[in-house]
This record gives C-alpha cells, sequence and structure tokens, in this order.
C-alpha cells in the first residue's frame, strides 16, 4: 500500500466475533515491524455499526476510511482519498466499488453482474457530487463524525441486515455537508458463490426493507403499497417476455417492499450511541 511519507496511517480492525482464525492472524500482525500504527480490537457487541463505533472512537486521525473485510484494495488507495480532499470541495467520499475474482481466480461475467449480488459503486470518471455513501470504500473528515455522530448500532450486517451507511449518509447531508465520488480510489470485491442467485436476492432486498423500516417514516398507504402492487405487475409483465434481468430487479423491489411492511410490526428499539 503506496503511503505518503508525510501521511501518518492508523490501521485499526476491528473482530466482531469471527471464527475462522481471524483473531490468532491480527495477533501476529500486531508483532510484525510496520511503518504504519497497527491496532486490533473486539467488540463483542453483534454488528458492523457496532464495530466502526468502537474503531472510529479510537482513532485519532483528521480522515477516517472505512473498509469491509471481503475487499482488495488498491495500492494507491489511501493516497487517492486524500487526493479527492485536496481537489475538490467534499465532507466525504465514496470510492469506486468493482467486482474482483472467486475464490478460484475467476472474474465476473459482465453480463450477470446483478447476479453476483455484491456492492458496485462505479459513477464513471470523474469526481462528482453524489448522495450516499456505500460503507464498503468510503471516507469522513473528522468534522463530519464530530457533528453528526456515529453509526446506528441498529442497522447493518449483525443487526438489521444492512443500510447504516445509508443512514448515516442521511445524516450527513442534513448537518449541511457534501459527499463527493472519486473514481481514483479503488477496491475490488470478492466474488462469494453463496451470494449468487435469486434466493438471496430476495433475502438481501427483504432486510433492506427491514433496515429502512427503522429509519424512514414512508407512507404505506399511499407509497409502500402502491410500490408492492405496481412492482407485482411488472413481475408478471417481464416473466411473460422472458425480461431476465428485469424480473430480478423487480423481484427485489418487491421483497423490499415486504421487508418495510413487516419491519414496521417488528422494529428493534435500541437508540443510537455517541462515541465518546
Amino acid at each position: 500500500m503506496e503511503i505518503p511519507e508525510s501521511v501518518q496511517v492508523e490501521l485499526i480492525v476491528v473482530d466482531n466475533g469471527s471464527v475462522d482464525g481471524t483473531a490468532e492472524l491480527l495477533a501476529q500482525e500486531g508483532i510484525r515491524p510496520s511503518n504504519v500504527s497497527f491496532s486490533a480490537l473486539t467488540e463483542r457487541r453483534q454488528g458492523k455499526a457496532s464495530a466502526l463505533n468502537l474503531g472510529l472512537a479510537r482513532a485519532r486521525g483528521d480522515f477516517f476510511l472505512v473498509l469491509d473485510d471481503d475487499v482488495v484494495i488498491d495500492p494507491h488507495l489511501v493516497v487517492r482519498h486524500l487526493d479527492g480532499y485536496r481537489s475538490m470541495p467534499f465532507d466525504a467520499l465514496q470510492g469506486r466499488i468493482l467486482p474482483g475474482v472467486d475464490s478460484e481466480g475467476q472474474p465476473a461475467d459482465p453480463l450477470r453482474l446483478r447476479e453476483y449480488n455484491i456492492p458496485l459503486v462505479d459513477y464513471g470518471c470523474d469526481y462528482c457530487q453524489i448522495r450516499g455513501l456505500t460503507g464498503t470504500n468510503m471516507s469522513f473528515k473528522r468534522e463530519v463524525l464530530t457533528k453528526v455522530g456515529c453509526f446506528d448500532p441498529r442497522l447493518g450486517p449483525g443487526a438489521s441486515g444492512f443500510s447504516e451507511d445509508t443512514e448515516f449518509s442521511r445524516r450527513i447531508r442534513k448537518a449541511g455537508f457534501t459527499i463527493g465520488y472519486t473514481p481514483h480510489a479503488i477496491v475490488y470485491h470478492e466474488l462469494d458463490p453463496r451470494r449468487y442467485g435469486r434466493e438471496y436476492n430476495r433475502m438481501v432486498e427483504y432486510r433492506k426493507g427491514v433496515s429502512r423500516s427503522i429509519y424512514r417514516r414512508d407512507s404505506i398507504l399511499f407509497r409502500v403499497i402502491p410500490d408492492l402492487l405496481g412492482n407485482c405487475v411488472r413481475y408478471g409483465i417481464y416473466n411473460l417476455f422472458g425480461l431476465r434481468q428485469k424480473v430480478y430487479k423487480t423481484e427485489g423491489r418487491i421483497m423490499k417492499s415486504w421487508g418495510y411492511l413487516s419491519g414496521k410490526f417488528r422494529r428493534p428499539t435500541a437508540a443510537i450511541s455517541d462515541i465518546g
């Protein structure tokens, strides 16, 4: 990983209940000589948002770069995020997320990208302002965290399933900060066969709906139910004409609406905590 001598980097890894030897690997990494400050933390409360909040509470820098554990980073990733802040007046940045390879080294089929069920972010080759962050590859300034607070532990993997980054982005915009996209800060998301196909997609979209029900107040009568019925009609039409990708996408929208309705009847009650 490329790190300029003038930049001090602090690497914090939070183990959130792993059972695959991660703890042992982190212990070995902690004793290796390095020019990067390294910390391995353990968050026993289940959920990505809780793990993120612990790491951010311990971090000392002026900029925070958040990455998931299932990506391969471009060697210039840190530099490109910092370049984005120097080049454009953004307070938070979304990096590009591209498909990587599977465990056998096979790349993604470009005609079936949706069916891999991985987060993909590619708004082109220029900087631009966007509305939301995807937590797989995002950064933000310390003043953003200070003003908007930490991630909502009710949301995200290990809790509701998704949307900790979406809800965080809403608060960023509400506080008057801007979110930008940098095409040069790249990570490659691994392809996992366990995530392929319609069954997993249905589960993902349902959990997204449940997550949305926690932090949004969409009108059930005038928005959610009409969306559900309209997508049911479209699903039938697309199926009739064999439009495979449209069927896949519309099926997900149906499950998201159903998840929202279900979530409204069994909402988690944990509150947003502050970073001390």
